[in-house]
Parts: structure tokens; C-alpha cells; sequence
């Protein structure tokens, strides 16, 4: 398990839950619905407040991934804010948005057995990804020998965390 991951594990076991919003209220993390236009999300952290910006024009599986995606920033990268989340940026190869991706992914499948899906499609309509997350997904996951979904162990640094 990577650290990551132990995260993720730790705020799901404190937060009874895996949902992001609820995540985000627990944590006292302001999520805000606004016209953003191009811009998927951000999120700010000001004056020790948390806040998380949401486009309010996304169908709500998109909305779900980037707010498990901005919740990753506010979580992993407390005192940092982060840049506009558009469409064609959703797979950024920065580390923090790796790590923010990385961190919703796992997040909305937390404890989903991986083995259980024969591709990555499969993956993503089976747990309402959307199609923008395809090259995401694809990051993340590889298959076996076998044709089984595995994931990716070592792509990705945690110092920062």
C-alpha cells in the first residue's frame, strides 16, 4: 500500500464513508457550485479555510470524479491550491495532479476487487467513470498476462505528501 492509499484508507475509516462530499463535510471543506465556463474545478486554500469549486454545468458523474479529484488536492495538498481542472487537462502528467487523480480513482473504487473487471471499460461503466477519465484509468491499470485488470505499482512519488 502506498501512502496514497493509506490516506485514502485513513479518511474512509474516519469519515464512515467513501463519498467525497460527505468526506468533504466531515473535514470541514467548503464545496462551492458556480459557472466556471471551461474550468471543471479548483481547489483554494485561504486564510486556513478549505474550499472546493465545482463547475455547476457537469452531468454528475463528471462532477463526482472531479470532486473526489479536487478533494485528493485538499487532502494530499492541504496548503496548496490548485490550478483550473479543464476537460482536455483532466490527464495532466504534474505529480499533483497524478496524485489527485490517483487519489480519486482509488477513492470511488475503494475496495472494489480490480479482478472483477475484464477492461478498463468495463471499469469505468461499471462505476460511472466518465469518458474523459479514460486516459486516467488507463494510467493507473494495465492487464495481466491473463487479460486481468492489475494496477500500476510503481508510477507514482508520494514525498510531497
Amino acid at each position: 500500500m502506498n501512502l496514497i492509499d493509506e490516506k485514502i484508507s485513513m479518511v474512509v475509516k474516519k469519515c464512515s464513508t467513501k463519498n467525497p462530499y460527505e468526506i468533504a463535510k466531515h473535514c470541514k471543506i467548503i464545496v462551492r457550485h458556480l459557472p466556471l465556463g471551461k474550468v471543471l474545478g479548483f481547489y483554494m486554500y485561504d486564510s486556513r479555510v478549505q474550499i472546493i469549486t465545482l463547475n455547476n454545468s457537469m452531468d454528475s458523474h463528471l462532477e463526482k470524479f472531479v470532486m473526489a479529484h479536487e478533494l485528493g488536492h485538499a487532502i494530499l495538498h492541504k496548503n496548496k491550491n490548485s490550478p483550473f481542472l479543464f476537460k482536455n487537462t483532466l490527464f495532466s502528467k504534474e505529480e499533483t495532479e497524478l496524485q489527485a487523480n490517483y487519489f480519486a480513482v482509488k477513492l470511488l473504487l475503494w475496495e472494489k476487487p480490480l479482478t472483477s473487471y475484464k477492461t478498463e471499460k468495463h471499469l469505468m461503466m461499471d462505476n460511472g467513470f466518465p469518458q474523459e477519465t479514460h486516459e486516467v484509468i488507463r494510467f493507473f491499470f494495465s492487464k495481466n498476462r491473463t487479460g486481468v485488470l492489475i494496477q500500476q505499482e510503481n508510477f507514482i512519488k508520494c514525498e510531497c505528501i
